[in-house]
């Protein structure tokens, strides 16, 4: 489980609020406020990332615009290595008289980066088809 700070620091702020403001209301209002700044920090951190994406993918550099694309060859080679070429090498290396295998590549962590491709990719499809944005 991965260490996240703003829990760790509201759920800090709320035990505070508990030991300080003992009326009732005035802690639920406390906690409501610190609710909505955290909510704010997470929507303006989105907003900013959203920003960095249209900027990267307006950029004519291909080592800006480019990483997803090439992100997407690998993970397209990877599993077509993996689903026919490796199979096809093993199979002709044992019809040479050879116990020789390809080498695997593990299957979780190139299912994992393209599996997250396609989601952004069916997303922005989806967006495409609603007219969202469709001019980038």
């Amino acid at each position: 489980m991965a260490f996240d700070p703003i829990t760790a620091i509201a759920n800090t702020v709320n035990t505070v609020l508990g030991r300080v403001l003992p009326d009732k209301p005035a802690q639920e209002a406390a906690q409501a406020q610190l609710a909505q700044l955290a909510l704010n920090g997470e929507l303006a951190q989105m907003a900013g990332q959203i920003q960095t994406n249209v900027a990267e993918a307006a950029s004519k550099s291909t080592f800006v615009a480019g990483w997803r694309p090439y992100i997407g060859w690998i993970c397209g080679t990877g599993l077509g290595y993996e689903m026919l070429l490796r199979p096809l090498l093993t199979f002709a290396a044992g019809l040479c008289g050879s116990h020789a295998m390809a080498p695997e590549i593990p299957m979780q962590d190139l299912s994992t980066i393209l599996m997250g491709m396609l989601g952004l990719a069916t997303m922005r499809t989806v967006e495409k088809v609603k007219g969202i944005n469709a001019g980038s």
